[in-house]
């Protein structure tokens, strides 16, 4: 594995061949934190981490790593604590989406059933905790409030907007919590684990912050426009189950009088095979979809900002490139 499984632009060799190898690890040791005394447990907890992904997370910890001692012996650990903590949301997020697929295969709950799934999910959460504990107080304390972070959106998401509140700095705020927190402290474990200066470490977690938002507003996109297959899971999973996304709330802010049947179906119940078909295709053709993609630019350029802090190295190099992808994985 590589930093290209992203898909990204060449990057330095040396580094490339460094991340690769350090990526290795990170399997290795992904394979041995999710091994159980109970088979069950242990087929359970390798299910999505087997399925893949494209480990984005361990990848920001070892980039983050490089403005400082890259080799530092807690750096590959802190890239098990994070990746292990996304797949462990990702168990809960099916079980409150009822969704089917994952990573293009069955989800937990729809292999097994949504206990297994939760507690597949809080069982990867202990072993995360279990690997930071041996990082020191500060990392527990940067893990916990990130923990905190994720709950937080979580319950945010489901309990909805409040009155009198904006819909889209609503949403916008879920997702900085939900995804933006994970993302942002996976490259501050890097920088931090590494030795990395503080300035150099607060720069990197405003970047994880808006890339990692950007990222998740991508996916908005990706999950309105692109095909099963293309996504590795089902297409307007969010719509479905009621929550406006980037390009459904930017077409809700519409005063054009042609849009009142979109408008009319984004409120309305879309567990509907036909309505959700109907809603999908005229949502997937309303110029929403391209202001969506506007505003993931926009994000994109502001974590690319936080880059110009950083030392001219391969890393920021790579890192840059990463902006460059999630605007292109939304176009």
């Amino acid at each position: 594995m590589s930093v290209n499984a992203l898909d990204i632009a060449p990057v330095d060799p040396e580094l490339e061949d460094r991340l690769g190898r350090r990526l290795h690890e990170v399997e290795k040791g992904l394979v041995a934190a999710a091994d159980s005394e109970a088979p069950f447990i242990t087929e359970a907890a390798r299910h999505l981490l087997e399925a893949g992904g494209k480990r984005f997370r361990p990848l920001l910890v070892l980039l983050g790593a490089e403005f400082g001692d890259a080799e530092a012996p807690g750096v590959v650990p802190a890239a098990l604590v994070v990746e292990l903590t996304h797949v462990a949301t990702l168990h809960h997020d099916d079980v409150m989406d009822e969704a089917e697929l994952r990573r293009g295969a069955l989800s937990a709950n729809a292999r097994w059933d949504n206990s297994v799934a939760i507690l597949t999910g809080d069982w990867l959460f202990a072993r995360a905790s279990d690997i930071v504990a041996d990082l020191g107080p500060e990392a527990v304390r940067i893990q916990a409030r990130t923990f905190l972070r994720l709950v937080q959106g979580q319950i945010r998401e489901t309990l909805g907007v409040r009155l009198g509140d904006d819909p889209l700095e609503h949403y916008l705020s879920v997702v900085a919590d939900k995804t933006g927190s994970l993302i942002a402290t996976s490259a501050l474990f890097g920088a931090k684990l590494s030795g990395a200066p503080e300035a150099t470490q607060e720069a990197l977690f405003g970047f994880g912050e808006r890339i990692g938002t950007a990222f998740q507003l991508a996916d908005d996109i990706i999950d309105v426009t692109s095909d099963t297959g293309e996504s590795g899971k089902t297409p307007g999973t969010d719509l479905r189950e009621g929550i406006p996304t980037l390009p459904a709330l930017f077409a809700l802010q519409s005063s054009d009088p042609a849009d009142a049947q979109l408008q009319q179906l984004l409120r309305a119940d879309l567990s509907d095979e036909a309505l959700h078909a109907q809603a999908l295709s005229l949502l997937r053709n309303h110029v929403a979809v391209d202001s969506a993609r506007a505003f993931v630019a926009g994000r994109a350029d502001e974590a690319r900002a936080y880059l110009r802090q950083l030392p001219d190295i391969a890393a920021r190099d790579a890192l840059s490139a990463l902006c460059d992808l999630v605007v292109t994985r939304s176009g």
